[in-house]
């Protein structure tokens, strides 16, 4: 069965963007070890437009489809991108976007985790959720790994990890890697 894997940049206090939905106070820095690192191993979490830029046309690694919220794909939008990760299926989660005109993406105004318990049943690699923290929340139940690029930036405001009530979920350790960029690699399993 398919795994659900929250890959998400954070800061140290757990912010995955700021209360505007900013998110350019982190790094992006093509070169690095961090970048090396991601770039070998999880090519298809840099949107389609950085991966050309950057000569990347490495195929699918681990996933072949992006969850994200509404609020995670609007900034692409604005920029006039209707499919950011064209190298894959998306899905955006959202009660208020029409159709989107990319055949690509889709947008679902039902429930995210009845969705994803169907998309985790059907053929295919691993699902990558994206974005945002509302999103996240809902979907914890299923969320099978956590994988945090956590920055050396505290933010003191902002889009939180998760967003949810309080409702503790027990995750282990499966590898933690420190770049010489000050950002550390944090890969958690969720405890059954």
């Amino acid at each position: 069965m398919r795994q659900l894997v929250y890959y998400v940049a954070s800061t140290i206090d757990g912010r995955i963007a700021g209360p505007d939905g900013q998110f350019d106070f982190f790094p992006f820095a093509p070169g690095t070890e961090i970048s090396d690192y991601i770039n070998a191993r999880y090519p298809e979490t840099l949107p389609t437009g950085f991966r050309t830029a950057l000569g990347i046309d490495a195929p699918h690694g681990r996933y072949d489809t992006v969850l994200m919220g509404r609020g995670t794909y609007e900034p692409a939008l604005k920029a006039g991108v209707t499919s950011p990760y064209a190298h894959l299926r998306q899905y955006v989660f959202s009660r208020t976007l029409p159709p989107a005109p990319e055949p690509e993406v889709e947008i679902v105004a039902g429930d995210p985790v009845a969705f994803v318990r169907d998309l985790k049943r059907q053929d295919g690699r691993d699902i990558w959720l994206c974005g945002g923290g509302q999103l996240a929340g809902q979907l914890l139940p299923e969320i099978d790994e956590l994988f945090v690029k956590l920055n050396p930036i505290v933010a003191g405001a902002g889009i939180p990890i998760v967003d949810r009530d309080f409702d503790p979920r027990h995750f282990t350790l499966v590898e933690a890697r420190p770049f010489d960029t000050g950002v550390v690699v944090l890969r958690y399993r969720a405890t059954t």
